[in-house]
């Protein structure tokens, strides 16, 4: 593994420039094919991305790919629906993550279509900012049961992690939907349709898992890969790395964030995910079901599994249970074969004011960044067909 992104590259003796700066020349510089696709895992990555502007100032020949990493996104509809359910139908105090609440589902019209709707019709839900506000709600009101619905990715589980580890209050159970990253890179490149000559993985799970977690791409499937961080200059010196391996051929993993990421990652964190989760397979909203990409409590915790203790809610009797609403394009989103506005629903109905699919409600849902950094749909047939082979 190299280890790379500590400082700028120098331009010239007596020439100040920003870090950002040093790292885009270096990219202007190179002799680029037709094209080089990098995807980025992460929805913060696609944020940051978006914010800087950075796709407005690379080659136009590099070409940023958002991938499939928001958790919101490909939360399992079905787990939405038990929510609802369980805020509705079963008395509970539901506590999630904010931009869960937004997030809709299929049902019949008239029916409560997200946990906002379900809290519109009269069920206890409440947004929460952390793990540890929902064993504040459980102490503050021993009375109810509480429920906090878990969804998100490596970093957002460990300390789900270390909240059961802690001890849970008695009527605090858990209703878990939570996934690893990287299996879902894994499917796009075990599919033959990748679709990316580069990868920028995560920094934020990175420091947990540590970045040996993404030395496979390189290793098993020959495509660079480096870990980055969320600023410009992390992300610049990231997209560098892996361009320079395309061009030479010689792919690898870098790590392009070593301020956060250590060898290793975190012990104190992957001790924790051990002791209080079985790695299982589990199903990506509109994906399907990805060996060993979730995260389930264990059995010494079942009498806090709130789908053990509610397990009312026959999926089967759904119609399209589990799938995108009809016509998004969200799942080809989340796997980089379809960019946010190439999606016919994209602004017209979609929008952040009225979600259709996941991508749309999330902070780190891509149709969600490109409306807030401005882009309106304008583009959609151009940047759609540019996807082409």
């Amino acid at each position: 593994m190299e280890w790379a992104g500590g400082r700028p590259p120098a331009l010239g003796k007596g020439v100040a420039v920003t870090a950002g700066a040093a790292w885009l020349a270096r990219l202007r510089a190179l002799d680029l094919p037709a094209r080089v696709r990098i995807m980025n895992v992460c929805g913060g990555h696609e944020r940051a991305i978006a914010q800087a502007g950075l796709r407005t100032v690379l080659p136009p020949t590099i070409e940023l790919i958002p991938g499939p990493g928001c958790p919101v996104c490909v939360c399992p509809e079905e787990a939405i629906y038990h929510a609802i359910h369980l805020a509705l139908d079963e008395g509970v105090v539901l506590v999630a993550f904010g931009d869960m609440l937004r997030v809709p589902v299929n049902v019949a019209k008239g029916e409560a279509r997200s946990l906002e709707e379900a809290r519109g019709l009269g069920g206890d839900v409440r947004p929460i900012a952390s793990p540890a506000e929902a064993r504040t709600i459980a102490r503050a009101e021993p009375a109810r049961t509480v429920v906090f619905f878990a969804a998100g990715f490596e970093t957002t589980t460990a300390p789900v992690a270390a909240l059961v580890a802690e001890g849970l209050p008695d009527n605090l159970l858990l209703l878990t939907a939570c996934r690893r990253t990287w299996p879902a890179v894994a499917l796009l490149l075990e599919s033959g349709e990748a679709g990316f000559d580069g990868l920028v993985a995560p920094g934020h799970v990175a420091t947990v898992m540590g970045p040996e977690e993404w030395s496979f791409i390189a290793d098993r499937f020959r495509i660079p890969v480096a870990v980055a961080g969320f600023t410009a200059d992390s992300l610049l010196a990231a997209f560098d790395s892996v361009v320079r391996q395309h061009l030479a051929g010689q792919p690898h993993l870098t790590n392009c964030y070593p301020r956060v990421v250590r060898p290793g990652g975190n012990r104190a964190a992957q001790r924790l995910l051990a002791e209080t989760f079985d790695v299982v397979d589990a199903p990506w909203r509109g994906i399907g079901t990805l060996p060993a990409s979730g995260y389930r409590l264990k059995a010494r915790y079942a009498g806090h599994d709130a789908a053990l203790r509610f397990p009312g809610v026959t999926e089967e009797a759904r119609a399209r249970a589990g799938e995108m609403p009809a016509g998004c394009g969200c799942a080809s989103v989340v796997l980089g074969r379809l960019y946010p506005t190439g999606c016919a629903l994209y602004g017209q109905p979609c929008t952040p004011r009225t979600p259709v699919g996941p991508c749309m409600v999330s902070d780190e849902g891509a149709c969600r960044i490109w409306w807030a950094s401005g882009n309106r749909g304008g583009e959609r047939v151009a940047k759609a067909s540019s996807r082409s082979d």
